[in-house]
């Protein structure tokens, strides 16, 4: 079978369909169709069948698409063992993190792998749903995702997580706030606050939800806003209260971070990666300075 063939398959499973896959792999929707028909001769057995407008792998497609891994893993396991003889590995890996995350990490972790010949290192910020966060995996070597302190994560979704650090969040107040002066403040001072939440289905969302049951009311949210900089401005203006991450915003000048009590309140960062792309030594070097720069945070 051609390797290429089993990871175009891969790819319409993981990304939901020949479109988005033909985007990961930087090829037309036809190539990645004429893959998987050209797969499917070799095997004898439908791979993909249609839903709707769209298509999906049938059961023996995911079966093929899961052995499909196995098989990058070892190629990638191959071409590791002669980069152990290299003298210094060189190669480009590709980090993504949402945008929060980017801010505490990437900046140190640039400095740290600049300091590393051989490895040039492309980052960019991607702040999605807390089930997307998988799929960019195909497009990106390491992934950098969060998720609620109790939150299911994504072992089960055939990638490599790699915990990090876990990052509390605080509350959030104007300085002129009645809470603003307290050491902490438990659920039950929250009721009747206005909130500035971020949008359903991110991370911080269910914090909230968890907040608000055990405060016994269910939060009033005024504003949905994702982007962490904008929810400061508002809470400083006075458009409301909110949750913000400690390491990434306790330094603020313009609002105050009062911790919670009585509740876990926090969110787990993660580095998630294909598995084949684990095995490359490059992505590993860059791991342990990622590993390496969180443990430090996580101390402070």
């Amino acid at each position: 079978m051609d390797p290429r063939g089993l990871e175009t398959l891969r790819a319409v499973g993981t990304q939901g369909g020949v479109t988005a896959a033909a985007a990961v792999l930087h090829v037309t929707p036809s190539a990645v169709s004429q893959q998987v028909a050209l797969l499917q001769r070799e095997v004898g057995v439908p791979l993909t069948e249609r839903v709707g407008r769209g298509v999906r792998l049938t059961s023996a497609g995911e079966a093929l698409a899961a052995a499909a891994v196995d098989v990058a893993v070892a190629l990638e396991r191959a071409r590791a063992a002669c980069d152990e003889f290299v003298a210094r590995p060189q190669g480009v890996v590709r980090v993504s993190a949402f945008q929060s995350g980017a801010q505490l990490l990437l900046p140190a972790l640039l400095t740290r792998v600049a300091s590393i010949d051989g490895i040039t290192l492309e980052c960019t910020d991607e702040d999605v749903a807390q089930d997307d966060f998988v799929a960019l995996t195909d497009r990106m070597d390491v992934v950098v995702a969060h998720r609620p302190d109790d939150g299911a994560g994504w072992a089960a979704q055939g990638v490599l997580v790699v915990p990090l650090l876990r990052e509390p969040l605080d509350l959030a107040v104007p300085l002129d706030h009645p809470l603003a002066d307290r050491a902490e403040v438990r659920p039950e001072d929250l009721r009747g606050l206005s909130w500035i939440a971020v949008r359903e289905g991110f991370p911080v969302a269910g914090v909230l939800g968890a907040l608000g049951a055990q405060s016994g009311a269910a939060p009033r949210i005024l504003h949905r806003v994702n982007d962490f900089h904008v929810v400061e401005a508002l809470v400083a203006a006075g458009h409301g209260v909110s949750l913000l991450p400690r390491y990434t915003f306790g330094g603020g000048a313009h609002v105050r971070l009062v911790p919670l009590a009585g509740v876990r309140a926090g969110r787990r960062i993660d580095a998630l990666l294909r598995r084949d792309r684990a095995e490359r030594l490059v992505v590993r070097r860059v791991l342990d300075e990622l590993r390496a720069l969180a443990a430090e945070i996580d101390v402070a």
